[in-house]
């Protein structure tokens, strides 16, 4: 009876040895207990190529972390929350490919220990499939991560891919902060677009000027003359408005604005108040006139400086350039004393000073808004600094 009950005790034994072992394999197979870890973003699950790209070459953060710490480079978009081990943990994510990035690997060193980390790895994107990207496209983003050499597993989160033609406004932040992104229009003002020295072409073709100098004369009337023969060129080109300026993007915590790429605009002939401003900015800068951006909720038009130092300043309502059809009137050089009517230069320059009296208007009503840079209002110079900070976009 006594060996009864010590074979049962040691049977007992064995059995709970074995299930003790079996189960110690399936968690360090499985990672039952490991570290949980979550891909998160700022951007409520959005990716917006034009902002991926615009900062490509820079080392501009325009879309800052909320939570603290966090490791690598916010430019990636992308990242993983996580909490370190012992100090100095060691990190290794593996994001897998995508059609808009590549595989990567990432090693990352958590200094604190039992410490929430936001980290983002390292993005390799294909520049040319973002710049392909015409309408939301959602993707399925993969990451598995490593903690001290232990597997974390993989978690995966399907993303949405904007259009490139989607410009970030602004969003709210996790903790319900308002973060203005408007910079991210001067991406659409393209200076070095290949189709700017045909505009040009054509302004010069008006005779309106023989050449632009920029602010070299240094008189505002050379300047407007300027800024006029590219106003006479587009209508030339018979330019309408075209009211297309919503994104499908539907949230409370990311605010975005369609935006016609410059040469988009140039093939269609079609602009709206923001397709209109940065396509007449970037004409502007290429000819050393230093243009300005200036949006109100729901509208935009563009400014340019008259001398150097930026001491005074002219707008345009673009919008107004498709307000006439030029071939409905006479050439200038067809035209004689006896003709009843406006000329074609005529007619032109009178929508353009229309258009500046219109502009200015609106500019001197919203003034203390935009001078207090209130939600949804900008004052945008398409300056150097500014370029440092973001670069032109284009497919």
């Amino acid at each position: 009876m006594r060996l009864d009950c010590n074979i049962w005790k040691v049977s007992t034994l064995v059995l709970l040895f074995f299930f003790i072992l079996v189960g110690g394999l399936y968690i360090y197979k499985y990672n039952v207990w490991s570290t949980p870890f979550e891909i998160v973003d700022e951007l409520g699950g959005n990716i917006f190529p034009s902002a991926v790209l615009s900062v490509a070459v820079t080392d501009t953060v325009i879309v800052m972390p909320a939570d603290t710490p966090y490791l690598g480079n916010p430019k990636s978009c992308i990242a993983i929350k996580v909490k370190s081990g012992k100090v100095n943990s060691k990190l290794r994510i593996k994001v897998s490919e995508t059609p808009f990035f590549s595989e990567s690997v990432s090693e990352f060193i958590l200094p604190k220990s039992k410490t929430e980390y936001l980290v983002y790895p390292d993005i390799v994107w294909k520049y040319q499939a973002l710049k392909d990207n015409i309408q939301p496209t959602p993707v399925s983003v993969a990451i598995g991560a490593e903690l001290n050499s232990e597997n974390l597993g993989q978690k995966v989160r399907t993303f949405s891919v904007r259009s490139i033609n989607e410009c970030l406004l602004g969003y709210n932040d996790s903790k319900q902060h308002f973060h203005e992104t408007g910079i991210f229009f001067a991406a659409y003002v393209n200076e070095d677009h290949p189709m700017i020295d045909v505009i040009l072409r054509e302004a010069l073709n008006t005779r309106i000027v023989n050449r632009f100098l920029g602010y070299q004369l240094g008189k505002d009337s050379s300047v407007d003359r300027q800024v006029y023969a590219i106003w006479n060129a587009l209508q030339k080109r018979n330019f309408k408005y075209s009211s297309v300026s919503i994104s499908s993007l539907s949230s409370n915590v990311i605010y975005s604005q369609r935006v016609r790429l410059f040469d988009d605009a140039i093939k269609s002939s079609q602009i709206n108040c923001v397709d209109g401003s940065v396509l007449f900015a970037s004409l502007l800068r290429a000819i050393n006139i230093d243009p300005i951006l200036v949006r109100m909720p729901g509208h935009m038009f563009v400014g340019y400086y008259l001398d150097k130092k930026h001491t005074r300043k002219n707008f345009l309502e673009t919008t107004m350039i498709g307000d006439v059809n030029l071939d409905e009137f006479f050439p200038d050089e067809q035209i004689d004393s006896t003709m009843v009517g406006k000329s074609q230069n005529q007619i032109s320059r009178l929508t353009f000073d229309k258009s500046k009296e219109y502009a200015n208007q609106k500019y001197e009503q919203n003034k203390k808004n935009i001078e207090a840079r209130k939600k949804f209002y900008m004052y945008l110079e398409i300056s150097k600094a500014v370029r440092r900070d973001i670069q032109p976009i284009a497919r």
